[in-house]
């Protein structure tokens, strides 16, 4: 059902009162004495006890029994804009209908309804069936080249022996200029399917490359397990430039359902994979011919579903060792983590020398490790459950040359029916143009809980060039839309050239990783009438940014992050393009005479570096400070040098010409400069109010306990006669309509 567009309403007078206007007045329910009420001050020196709470709340029941309720979203036309609201904050004070509008293609290209007639809803059902996956693999002549069919071999044996889940039924299909089936579906119920689909993983390649007749042979395969490709999956792996045109074959892609997941594996491999992967929904990843890097076998890794009995990875990193030398690392098994875990050790020529040793100091050798030398592999499976603690190893060269030696460590949850600590990353886009910056994401959860206070680390590989590493954060700055979420983000733009990029994402959890409970946003009424009586609500639970679990412990999670393409990057250095990033978390209190401001350091470019100056505004109307930012009343800053990106902003001042008293509101907008003169857009409005409520002190011998009268604002003003005109703020004002669209946003 489309949803109708601002013009097929008619907005009534209450969605209007949403704009704040003094004839609609109901009583503010202040809900804790010690705490700041949508930014307004309110002082520690009242007490509310719970009969005045609870009388005030009846009140503010009795004044809204009567009126319509808000069903319909704010336009620009009646948008409150002086709401401290999270909707205007985030959303540059734009109504809900501005932010539809702007951000959906659907809504803007869709003609408002004139029937009032719904159409009938359809429903589709969908069952969860098990897992069907073939892997259509390239043996084409161009994998013999920098070790790629063995690295092939090496990630499709630790895909088939330790990551596709029990229970799924796995084909394989090679392909160069035609296509073989090298395995129909295997059920894998043991171990014993999985040694049989290792055995036929190919080791000889044969000239030529053909996308299509490769995956149009994986969907035969899949077919055959209940005469249908719809649902199931292709793992596609090539290295080259089709030699036929890749194209051809879209119109059966699309038809067939299937979801082709896709990994890149060299500088050359078809620019048509990402349409592939983009028109069935499937996964890319990219994988370089640096042998130490693990690419093939994360990637691998990283196509399983989010949740069941997922395989976690908690290490995979690789070096090229020189001779007598040792790669020296630990691996932490958390609380979380456990069973069926293994250590992978691969090398290129021979075993390297291995001695790893569990958080008890039990060691285990080289000769405890079963080594493959097709794959070039040594595996260590843990039995029952792995010691919880800190693991560590040596892995040492007794080469005489250099030795590309890496190590993968994965483990499944120790019980299931508490879920595992968990990363997934990913980029913005899976394609962009230069200039554009992109945005690296990381989402570490345990469950549907956020886990903050981690250092996650992103790490780029581009086709060209060194690694480039960035840390991500959760700071509700920069990148980061909001704190505390479990949504670690940075700005990436420092491309090397064109081409194919991959993201890896490693998490490392500390003393003080905690567990977040999730904030509730939905709007709270004390009561409700029913039959002419009042009926009270329970109390209002407060909301709690604070930690479910007080420490998570130490604990490590790897995770790749799929591919993306860059174009049109120039050559030579790159010219400074980007200003920095707005300022989004500024806020604003009253202390005494003076205002206080705090907010997250904003880059020189973006989120990164340090900028070279403030610009700070102020005013009694926020209209003006959103469009004429430029000409409003400076403040003056110049004292305050800008911190690095993402530190903590403080600044405090006393305003000029301003008695701050009760009913006093200003409002407060920021701007940074980098070196190049460039200049962040306007930060979001922060407000700063003093609100004291009347006491009834007639009925009480105890007037701190007395019930709040009804709140008074007044603008500020030189004059010191507390009998400035007086303007009443309704509750309403606070309740907006458009704090509907907050979870839109």
């Amino acid at each position: 059902m489309k949803t109708k567009s601002p013009n097929t309403y008619k907005y009534s007078e209450t969605t209007r009162a949403c704009s704040g206007k003094p004839e609609q007045q109901v009583h503010s329910l202040i809900t804790n004495s010690k705490k700041s009420m949508f930014g307004v001050r309110v002082p520690g020196s009242l007490k509310w006890t719970e009969d005045v709470l609870e009388a005030t709340a009846r009140h503010v029941v009795e004044v809204l029994k009567d009126r319509e309720q808000v069903t319909e979203f704010c336009d620009s036309s009646n948008h409150n804009i002086e709401a401290p609201t999270l909707q205007n904050k985030m959303c540059n004070s734009l109504s809900t209908w501005e932010v539809i509008l702007m951000n959906s293609t659907d809504m803007a290209s869709t003609p408002p309804m004139t029937s009032t007639n719904i159409p009938a809803p359809t429903f589709t059902l969908i069952q969860k069936r098990d897992r069907v996956v073939t892997l259509v693999l390239d043996v084409s002549g161009s994998m013999n080249a920098e070790f790629r069919l063995q690295r092939l071999y090496q990630a499709a044996d630790v895909f088939i022996t330790q990551i596709i889940e029990t229970g799924s039924s796995v084909g394989i299909v090679t392909f160069s200029t035609d296509a073989y089936e090298v395995s129909p579906l295997v059920k894998i119920t043991s171990d014993v399917q999985r040694k049989h689909l290792k055995s036929l993983l190919p080791t000889a390649t044969i000239s030529g490359t053909d996308i299509c007749k490769g995956i149009l042979t994986g969907f035969q395969v899949n077919k055959k397990f209940d005469g249908s490709t719809d649902g199931t999956e292709i793992l596609l792996l090539t290295d080259g430039e089709d030699n036929y045109n890749t194209s051809l074959c879209f119109p059966n892609i699309t038809e067939s359902g299937a979801i082709i997941n896709f990994i890149a594996l060299g500088p050359s491999a078809s620019k048509s994979l990402e349409d592939i992967a983009e028109m069935t929904g499937g996964l890319n990843y990219r994988a370089t011919d640096k042998v130490d890097s693990n690419g093939l076998i994360d990637a691998f890794s990283g196509i399983q579903p989010l949740t069941g009995d997922v395989s976690i990875q908690l290490e995979s990193t690789g070096s090229t060792v020189q001779p007598s030398k040792c790669m020296n690392g630990s691996v932490i098994i958390d609380s979380t983590v456990g069973n069926d875990t293994f250590f992978l050790v691969t090398w290129r020529t021979a075993v390297p020398n291995i001695t790893l040793h569990d958080p008890n100091g039990l060691l285990y050798t080289k000769a405890n490790f079963v080594s493959d030398y097709t794959s070039k592999s040594s595996r260590l499976a843990i039995p029952g459950t792995a010691e919880r603690g800190t693991w560590r190893y040596s892995l040492c060269n007794s080469l005489t040359v250099s030795e590309n030696i890496s190590i993968i460590v994965n483990s499944k949850a120790v019980d299931k029916n508490v879920q595992p600590i968990t990363v997934q990353g990913h980029m913005n886009a899976v394609r962009n143009s230069y200039p554009n910056p992109m945005i690296a994401y990381a989402l570490v959860t345990q469950g549907l809980l956020p886990v903050t206070g981690v250092k996650v680390t992103a790490v780029i590989e581009p086709d060209v060039g060194n690694l480039i590493y960035l840390d991500l954060l959760d700071n509700g700055a920069g990148a980061d839309v909001v704190k505390n979420d479990g949504i670690y983000s940075k700005y990436f733009f420092s491309y090397t050239g064109n081409g194919r990029y991959s993201l890896k994402v490693r998490v490392e959890g500390k003393d003080g990783s905690e567990l977040v409970a999730p904030t509730n946003r939905a709007l709270y009424m004390p009561g409700y009438v029913e039959n002419g009586t009042i009926v009270m609500n329970a109390p209002n639970p407060i909301e709690n940014d604070t930690a479910v679990d007080a420490n998570l412990g130490n604990f490590s999670r790897i995770s790749s992050g799929g591919s993306f393409v860059v174009n049109n990057v120039p050559s030579g250095p790159s010219p400074d393009i980007f200003p920095p990033e707005k300022i989004s978390d500024l806020k604003a209190k009253i202390e005494g005479d003076r205002i206080v401001l705090s907010w997250t350091a904003t880059g020189d470019d973006l989120d990164q570096g340090a900028a070279s100056s403030y610009d700070l505004r102020m005013s009694t109307d926020p209209k003006e400070l959103l469009d004429s930012f430029n000409t409003s009343l400076p403040v003056k800053i110049s004292n305050l040098i800008p911190q690095v990106a993402g530190s903590s902003e403080t600044f405090s001042f006393v305003p000029e010409n301003v008695v701050i008293q009760n009913g006093t509101i200003l409002y407060f907008a920021l701007s940074a400069t980098d070196k190049a003169s460039q200049a962040s857009p306007p930060s979001n409005i922060a407000q700063a109010a003093l609100i004291i409520p009347r006491v009834d002190r007639s009925n009480s011998t105890d007037a701190t306990t007395a019930a709040p009268a009804d709140a008074t604002t007044t603008r500020p003003s030189t004059s010191t006669n507390d009998t400035a005109e007086i303007v009443k703020i309704p509750v309403v004002f606070l309740l907006v309509c458009c704090y509907l669209s907050l979870q839109l946003v």
